[in-house]
């Protein structure tokens, strides 16, 4: 750590008399109260508060034992010394190591002085001669380096009971001595002493893969918690936890274990009379152990581990790399054959290796599996990553999202089935409509005109659909509904809300949620809750409630007229909020995620979860067809074992690089709004800019920055949240747009790839590998930015508060869905319109023409209906603002005049826009 970095919540080291003026480090009284001070802070950025203090130490320490005493840098360096183990003392009770045992001694050397003692301790928690570097659990990607081969994977185990120091380390000491040389893996036990100190070790720590719960823990912590951590476990702890009995605190905790973290492995040992408890807690705990079964409990330990580290199909893959083989059969480029003696392509064995070629193969047989009729490996891994992502059913998909909606869509609806899908939703849905032959009832999300992008749906204008398809008394036809969670910009639904609300009106509708870039989100606790297949588990345990069956009678009878039990007004409908009936409705959920986009896996690696209580009755044959429509017969075997390692890397790993992901995020939104020349030129939107207010019932612009409670707050209560991973940086005050400012700025100068633009904005998004170096070099490249257009200011005539260079002024509004012509409706009033219709009337011939957008104008201000003939969709924006059968308005042309973009689908600059050739007069084709 260079001499002027300040850790967070530190003080800078040039302000030398802000700790030395409160205390001496000769009086250990002194110390001992300042470090009854000192909170944890935010737990969302705890892991990189703890390793910059460790880092730190042991730069302080070499610095110390150089000498220099007496003088003010001396003794700033020595009190911010001390700050980093205030810090280390309230946090470490939660790690194994250094652990709590680590800090005391270290807090002693600068006590007497001895600094070279306290170097000598941290180059031995190191292991290494460099102080502050590869301490163990105290790692970040920062200093990873590769593991030795032969070494272990490691883990820690939380033990919850109330013990002294002496019996805590006695366990250990037991616990250690099971280990056996052939142990795959090695653990070091946590042990805190209460209910709260064990939620707050798996907030804090993502090292623990395993819980131990003993009688004898207490409720509270003694823990100097800090205020955020405080209301937060309050929204956890309820205060009649202190008057239960033993069994029902493990119960309550171990739910609370399973809340946060659902992946981890709990135990309950116990004492007299468990075998009383056996059977009736197997839901809650993976086994049960009386105190002296210590070998069986630490062989448990590992076969749990051991469980979620399985890769079938990967492992399958492997093992088939190494056999010998001859190929008789498709794929020369099977174990390397027509690469590795060509004198012109040997370069490829090269570049990829030959574990790459020895992998390829067609074969099915021997470990391998086929995907299209899976028996083994493959489905193995699949029923793994169910488990992972808490969904039913699993299926693996090698060719992106695009096809796992296309296959969701396919299996579901029939020619004819209503489909409400938002407008601006990926091109897949679009094309896969096409297919299905489904009419097409479109949503409009809520425009941000200002920046050229649609937020999502309300719930409102959803049940405002559903209530007109009923009063039309064609709410039988409505099949499914398909909505995007989160959206590209990051908005992300209240899922469990909009499931819940639909299906009292709809019982029997089925959802999509296309989850492609939402798929990391299983692995946060506060994320999770709004993931399709989380929403899913917990409406079903609400619909077993007799209490929510009691709720909805009560509603029900307010909703409808007493005596005939026709429905009330609709307006009666959309200002409640509503309850299903639990024994009428059905829960038919499913979820496409692009693995590849948010988790580990190779491109186009996807997944679809399924949660349908009718698949076996109802779905399982159309699924099963459309999955042999759309999937190849020659799948992607790499593509396959990479959504299997990607599988085990969420459930050891996927809490804490989520939980780095977002925070990492925050960091350059925090450096924006604090960097004077930063904030003179970008401004990163906040929750108050994407999400209006009546949307919105708690007031934090970016709750992540606010708190763990903040951010939980919001994603309970609001109508909408914010993805705190995503990133979208206003750069109207450049005077550069979007495009421009992605391709010439960040990717030709400095190399940085970003997800989208819109005409005003550049969305970055962190994800689970990005780094804390790059996340420097980002707000380093945007300062070096910020300094050329200040150097630049004077010569140019942009004022920088204004639109983009080379604009005329604000962009027109976004478009909404116009409507389909009237004869791809099925009706004049019908919302719905027959997309694969319109789609193939464009086959024939002479049955389109281009037009320019000049001649388009003209005919539309003459009263003329022209019908766009194909899909025009603009990069960005990246969704249709024109579909096949459309009726294009001058909106529509007017927002297509003004955007910048270099790319746009289905338009020919050269020709103009796409139309049938037939007019519709009164509605009447001629």
């Amino acid at each position: 750590m260079e001499s002027g970095t300040t850790l967070p919540g530190m003080p800078s080291r040039n302000n030398s008399d802000t700790l030395s003026k409160q205390t001496t480090l000769t009086n250990r009284n002194q110390v001992n109260n300042q470090l009854s001070k000192r909170d944890i802070g935010t737990p969302s950025s705890a892991w990189r508060s703890r390793a910059d203090a460790w880092e730190f130490l042991g730069y302080a320490f070499k610095q110390l034992a150089k000498g220099g005493t007496g003088t003010p840098s001396f003794a700033a360096l020595k009190d911010q010394a001390v700050q980093a183990l205030l810090l280390l003392q309230a946090m470490e009770l939660y790690w194994a190591a250094p652990g709590l045992a680590s800090v005391a001694p270290l807090l002693g050397c600068l006590d007497s002085g001895d600094y070279d003692a306290g170097l000598e301790m941290i180059r031995g928690l190191s292991g290494q001669p460099r102080a502050g570097r590869s301490i163990p659990g105290v790692q970040d990607e920062s200093s990873r380096a590769p593991r030795p081969a032969g070494e272990r994977p490691r883990f820690e185990v939380l033990f919850v009971d109330d013990i002294s120091e002496q019996e805590a380390e006695t366990l250990k000491a037991e616990m250690l001595a099971q280990r056996r040389p052939s142990d795959a893996f090695a653990y070091e036990l946590i042990v805190v002493p209460s209910y709260e100190d064990a939620l707050v070790a798996l907030i804090l720590n993502p090292a623990i893969q395993a819980c131990i719960l003993r009688p004898g823990f207490t409720t509270g912590s003694s823990q100097p918690l800090g205020r955020d951590l405080r209301k937060y476990l309050g929204g956890l702890v309820g205060p009649e936890l202190a008057g239960m009995p033993p069994l029902g605190r493990f119960l309550s905790l171990a739910e609370q274990i399973s809340e946060l973290r659902p992946e981890l492995d709990v135990y309950l040992v116990a004492g007299v009379a468990m075998e009383s408890l056996a059977g009736s807690l197997t839901k809650r705990f993976r086994r049960i152990f009386r105190r002296q079964d210590n070998l069986d409990l630490h062989l448990s330990l590992l076969s749990g581990v051991a469980e979620r580290y399985r890769t079938p199909f990967f492992t399958a893959l492997q093992e088939y790399s190494r056999r010998p083989a001859s190929v008789f059969h498709a794929l020369p480029i099977s174990r390397g054959g027509s690469v590795g003696n060509s004198p012109w392509i040997r370069d490829m064995a090269d570049f990829y290796g030959m574990n790459l070629l020895l992998a390829e193969t067609s074969a099915t047989s021997g470990g391998l599996d086929s995907l299209l009729d899976p028996h083994g490996s493959i489905k193995e891994a699949q029923d793994l990553a169910a488990r992972a992502f808490g969904s039913q059913k699993t299926f693996f998909v090698t060719n992106g999202t695009s096809t796992a909606n296309k296959i969701v869509h396919q299996s579901i609806l029939a020619p004819g089935n209503v489909v409400l899908v938002d407008r601006n939703c990926h091109k897949s849905h679009h094309y896969a409509f096409v297919l299905a032959g489904a009419q097409v009832s479109y949503l409009d999300a809520y425009p941000l005109d200002k920046f050229a992008f649609y937020g999502a749906v309300p719930l409102a204008t959803i049940k405002a659909r559903l209530l007109a398809y009923r009063r039309a008394g064609r709410l039988d036809e409505v099949k499914m509904i398909t909505l995007t969670n989160c959206t590209f910009d990051g908005i992300v639904y209240d899922v469990e809300r909009v499931m819940e609300e639909c299906l009292a009106i709809k019982p029997d509708l089925v959802f999509l949620w296309d989850e492609a870039w939402f798929a990391f989100a299983r692995s946060h606790p506060v994320f999770r809750r709004r993931t399709a297949m989380a929403a899913a588990r917990k409406l079903e345990a609400s619909f077993s409630d007799p209490g929510y069956a009691a709720r909805h009678a009560e509603q029900a009878a307010s909703l409808h007229d007493a005596v005939t039990g026709t429905p009330a007004d609709d307006e009666l409908w959309l200002e409640t909020r509503l309850i299903p009936d639990p024994a009428k409705a059905r829960l038919r959920v499913y979820a496409t995620q692009s693995t590849h986009k948010t988790l580990t896996s190779l491109r186009q690696g996807s997944m679809i979860h399924v949660f349908d209580q009718d698949f076996s009755e109802h779905n399982q044959e159309s699924f099963r067809e459309a999955y042999m429509t759309h999937t190849s017969t020659s799948p992607n075997y790499q593509i396959l074992a990479s959504l299997d390692v990607g599988r085990r890397q969420v459930e050891l790993e996927g809490f804490g690089l989520v939980q780095k992901q977002a925070d990492l995020a925050t960091i350059v939104a925090q450096a924006v709004a604090r960097h004077p020349l930063l904030k003179k030129y970008f401004r990163v939107l906040t929750s108050r800019d994407l999400i209006a207010a009546p949307y919105r019932e708690t007031g934090s612009a970016m709750p992540l920055r606010d708190g763990l409670a903040a951010l939980a707050d919001a994603w309970e209560h609001d109508e909408f949240v914010v993805d705190p991973s995503r990133l979208t940086l206003d750069i109207s005050r450049t005077g550069v747009d979007g495009d421009t400012f992605r391709h010439r700025y960040l990717a030709d100068k400095h190399g940085i790839q970003v997800n989208k633009t819109s005409r005003n904005t550049v969305l970055f998004m962190t994800n689970i590998g990005t780094s804390r170096s790059a996340v420097a070099y980002l707000i380093e490249v945007l300062v070096k930015l910020a300094e050329s257009f200040e150097e630049e200011r004077p010569a140019r005539k942009t004022p920088h508060a204004g639109p983009a260079a080379g604009t005329t002024g604000a962009t027109p509004p976004l478009p909404d869905f116009s409507s389909f012509a009237r004869r791809f409706r099925r009706d004049p009033l019908s919302p719905d319109g027959d997309l694969r219709a319109a789609y193939f009337e464009s086959y024939k011939d002479g049955a389109t023409t281009y037009l320019s957008a000049d001649d388009l104008k003209a005919r539309i201000a003459e009263g003329e209906e022209v019908v766009s003939a194909g899909f025009v969709t603009p990069y960005p924006p990246g969704f249709p603002i024109l579909v096949p059968g459309q009726v294009i308005t001058g909106k529509a042309l007017e927002f297509m005049a003004a955007l910048d973009t270099r790319e746009v689908h289905g338009f020919d600059p050269g020709r103009g826009y796409r139309v049938f050739t037939a007019k519709e007069v009164g509605g009447v084709q001629r």
